[in-house]
């Protein structure tokens, strides 16, 4: 199988910040946009996780909302491997 390597220019878009990016062909979104548009989050699933009794413990200790911290980190560090496999040439 043949891959096609990205023609993107990763370097280039580094080092640009955001007022280097050309918006003028892009509508502002108005108050309309946003008092129809819905929040969706992904489904929740329970789980079975056996986690170092210490990394659980620190947890806990920062309060109610343990889970959902420890669910957010997981998404960021899901979300920062998903880039970096963006940037491999797929």
């Amino acid at each position: 199988m043949n891959k096609t390597l990205s023609k993107t220019d990763w370097q280039r878009l580094e080092v640009m910040t955001d007022a280097d990016i050309d918006t003028s062909d892009i509508p502002e979104l108005g108050a309309d946009f946003f008092a129809r548009a819905e929040l969706r989050n992904p489904p929740k699933q329970p789980v079975t996780l056996r986690l170092d009794a210490d990394v659980l413990d620190w947890f806990k200790e920062q309060g109610q909302g343990y889970q959902t911290r420890i669910n957010k980190l997981l998404r960021l560090y899901m979300q920062a491997q998903q880039r970096q496999e963006g940037h491999k040439g797929i």
